[in-house]
C-alpha cells in the first residue's frame, strides 16, 4: 500500500510537468518541426495536419521504445557486470518463454499498428472528389526539365521553363519570376493531374507534406484543398536527368478573386486551349509506330 502511494505522488508532478511542457509547444513543435505550419495559421491543405500527426505519433511510440530499451540495456550493463574477484561466466539464462513472447509480440503489435495507421490516412488522403464536387481541375504535365500547367475548365494554359541562374546577386540564386507557377484559389477542391512527357518525374509541394511520381503514359492524381494563402516552394522529387535541380517551379495560393485575374490574363495573353503531349519525345522512339527516318540518297 505504501509502495503504490509512493509511485501515485511519483506520478502526479511528471504529469503536470508533461502537461506544462506540452501547453508551452508551438506549432511547429506540436507537428514535429514539419514545414507547412505557422504560429496562428490554418494548415496549407486539409491534409497536411494528417500528415503531421502520423508522423508525430510515429515518432512518439519510437521514442518510448527506444528509451526503454536503452534503459533495459544499459540497466543490465551495470546490473550484472563482473564485480572485483568474480571469476568464470555469470549464471547463464536461456529458454524464457515469456520473455520470448514479449520480444516476439510487441514489435509484431507495433508495425501492425503502424501499418493500420498509414494504411487509413492515405486511404483519406488519396480519395477523389466526386466529378461534380471538383472546382478546380489542374493538369500537370512534367518535361525535362520543367513544368507546363493546364487549366481544364477555364481551358487555358501556362507553359514553363526550367530555372534560370541569375547573374546579379549571390551565386546560384534563381530568377525567381521566370519560375513556372501554379496558381490555387483557396478553399476550393482541387484536383491535379500528373502526367510525364519523358521520364519519370516526381510532383512535391514542399510544406504540402506530400508528392506523387509522375510516370510516362500513366495519369496520377492529387486532390486537395488549399487552406492558407501564400506562396510555397515545389520541386521534381526523382532524379530526372542533368538539369534536375532546376526543375522547380511555385504554388500560389490566392483568392477566388485573385485566381480569376489570372485565369483572364493568361487569355489575354493567348494562352487558351489545352497543351497535349504532342511534344512528347517517348513517341518518337523505336516500336512507337513513329515513321522511320530514311537516309538521304538511299540506294546511291
Amino acid at each position: 500500500m505504501r509502495h503504490n502511494r509512493r509511485l501515485r505522488w511519483a506520478a502526479i508532478p511528471i504529469a503536470a510537468s508533461l502537461s506544462l511542457v506540452l501547453a508551452g509547444c508551438t506549432q511547429a513543435q506540436l507537428n514535429g518541426f514539419l514545414p507547412g505550419f505557422v504560429e496562428g495559421e490554418a494548415p496549407v491543405t486539409n491534409n497536411t495536419e494528417r500528415v503531421s500527426g502520423l508522423w508525430v505519433t510515429s515518432w512518439i511510440v519510437l521514442l518510448v521504445v527506444g528509451l526503454l530499451t536503452w534503459g533495459l540495456t544499459i540497466w543490465a550493463v551495470i546490473a550484472y557486470r563482473r564485480r572485483k574477484g568474480q571469476t568464470g561466466l555469470p549464471v547463464q539464462l536461456r529458454y524464457n518463454m515469456p520473455i520470448e513472447v514479449f520480444y516476439t509480440i510487441v514489435p509484431l503489435i507495433l508495425v501492425l499498428g503502424f501499418f493500420a495507421f498509414t494504411a487509413r490516412d492515405q486511404e483519406a488522403i488519396e480519395q477523389r472528389f466526386a466529378a461534380d464536387e471538383v472546382d478546380v481541375q489542374i493538369e500537370v504535365i512534367a518535361k525535362q526539365w520543367a513544368w507546363d500547367f493546364n487549366y481544364v475548365k477555364e481551358d487555358v494554359y501556362s507553359p514553363g521553363i526550367q530555372g534560370q541562374l541569375s547573374d546579379e546577386g549571390p551565386k546560384g540564386s534563381l530568377v525567381q519570376s521566370e519560375l513556372p507557377t501554379l496558381y490555387l484559389p483557396v478553399g476550393k477542391n482541387v484536383e491535379i493531374e500528373l502526367e510525364s512527357r519523358d521520364v519519370i518525374h516526381s510532383f512535391w509541394v514542399v510544406d504540402f507534406l506530400y508528392k506523387k511520381d509522375m510516370y510516362p503514359g500513366k495519369t496520377n492524381y492529387m486532390t486537395i484543398v488549399p487552406e492558407r494563402e501564400g506562396t510555397y516552394a515545389g520541386k521534381c522529387a526523382e532524379l530526372c536527368g542533368e538539369y534536375h535541380s532546376l526543375m522547380l517551379f511555385n504554388v500560389e495560393v490566392v483568392s477566388e478573386a485573385e485566381y480569376e485575374d489570372y485565369i483572364d490574363s493568361l487569355r489575354a495573353l493567348g494562352q487558351e486551349g489545352q497543351l497535349s503531349n504532342e511534344y512528347d519525345r517517348n513517341q518518337n522512339k523505336p516500336g512507337t509506330g513513329a515513321p522511320e527516318l530514311k537516309e538521304e540518297h538511299e540506294g546511291e
